[in-house]
């Protein structure tokens, strides 16, 4: 009898170990965890992204889904706080989910370092640390697309364009809320500016960004040749307001990703002919796989949200992180093998080499060093009425971004912060 109890005892132990280390995915389901703000910070765009990610696995899962898996898209609100978004990866994590999205600094910067421990994945586009995307030391972490660092020095080398290739004494201002995110393109900024010969001035705007006035008086006295601003939903539209007020041609304007058609028409279609925005994705509905969504999906009764969402660039970066995140999945599947673990989803995203999504997104090429997929992005312009490309895909100053990364990254292998 002794003996039983002991051989018990052991054989609990051994499944409380495996039940805390590597998960394999069960079934025919391949789930994602969305732990999205639906409710606070991030309303103006989170809701139309995780509506993109549903229907598209609609879409997958009408054509057999991922390989012959169903794809199931969970989504649970955060509120954008960090203890909501752990006890989110906590819950979904005893679900069975292996592979995490949250588009929220705090929260993916609060959770990483459980992913880090239990070996799950996090897809962190478009938010969170910067240096993740250096794959040796964040394995788990997968923020594929362009960082703020990579975003910024691609704007700076589109203007170098305009300049004939020549920054020396060019007067570029940088509006930005002052906060992390707005604060975190400046150390890029600030280096570009000691090697280019630019004359770079700072421009903090105090949260909650309603009252520019000031800020952008002091822009006008600069006189800058060209702005680049870092501001977020309704702080364009308070921009283009001062840049009117204060005789600033709009075309002097360069925006950071997070500007959407409900801030065009917000501005003025006309108003806001010239202004200029950085992106990583094809806008609008022309694309192939905006039509199969609209016809197979919408036209069909079965979508997730509002159809008119489909016109907002918001939807189409959703679908751009969803496109590359069953994409790799699916390469898992083929090289890997079912069922899936984390290191298997791993591997196959590590193998994405030039995936376009058939040209809605920048072509990115994620391996086991660089989790970011090459940082490419391009610059577009309103021209009244839709966006009008005015480069190709390119990502430049990338050794200038990369010393960042190894820096930033090994700060974090030596203290886990």
């Amino acid at each position: 009898m002794k003996m039983t109890r002991v051989h018990t005892m052991i054989a609990a132990s051994v499944l409380a170990c495996v039940s805390g280390g590597v998960q394999a995915q069960t079934g025919d389901t391949i789930k994602f965890g969305l732990c999205y703000d639906l409710s606070k910070a991030y309303t103006f765009a989170v809701p139309q992204m995780a509506q993109a990610a549903k229907d598209y696995a609609t879409l997958l899962n009408q054509e057999g889904g991922i390989e012959g898996k169903k794809i199931e898209i969970i989504v649970q609100d955060t509120g954008n706080e960090p203890q909501r978004g752990i006890e989110c990866y906590e819950k979904l994590k005893r679900d069975g989910v292996m592979i995490f999205d949250y588009m929220s600094t705090p929260v993916s910067r609060a959770v990483l370092p459980r992913h880090m421990e239990d070996g799950n994945i996090m897809l962190q586009s478009f938010v969170g640390r910067g240096d993740a995307v250096n794959g040796e030391v964040f394995k788990w972490i997968f923020p594929v697309g362009p960082t703020y660092w990579g975003q910024v020095a691609n704007d700076i080398q589109y203007i170098k364009t305009l300049k004939d290739g020549d920054l020396k004494g060019v007067k570029i201002a940088f509006i930005y809320p002052d906060y992390a995110f707005g604060q975190e393109p400046i150390p890029v900024l600030k280096t570009l500016a000691e090697k280019e010969g630019f004359d770079l001035q700072l421009f903090p705007n105090p949260l909650p960004g309603r009252d520019q006035a000031s800020v952008w008086t002091q822009i006008r006295r600069f006189n800058p040749d060209y702005v680049i601003s870092w501001n977020l939903s309704a702080m364009h539209v308070v921009a283009a307001r001062e840049m009117k007020r204060n005789g600033i041609p709009m075309d002097k304007l360069i925006t950071v990703n997070w500007l959407n058609e409900v801030d065009i028409n917000n501005i003025g279609a006309e108003e806001a002919k010239g202004l200029r925005r950085g992106t990583n994705v094809v806008g609008g509905r022309d694309h192939p796989m905006m039509q199969r969504i609209q016809k197979e999906v919408y036209d069909a009764g079965k979508g997730n949200g509002d159809p008119k969402t489909l016109d907002d660039i918001y939807y189409n970066n959703g679908l751009s992180t969803y496109a590359v995140a069953f994409e790799g999945v699916r390469q898992a599947i083929l090289n890997e093998g079912w069922p899936l673990t984390p290191e298997k989803i791993k591997l196959g995203l590590e193998s994405l080499k030039d995936f376009d999504a058939n040209g809605f997104i920048a072509p990115v090429t994620v391996t086991a060093k660089d989790h970011g997929g090459g940082g490419k992005t391009r610059v577009d312009m309103w021209d009244g009425s839709k966006w009008v490309p005015q480069s190709d895909w390119f990502a430049a100053y990338t050794d200038v971004v990369d010393e960042l990364v190894q820096e930033q990254s090994a700060e974090f292998a030596r203290s886990g912060k």
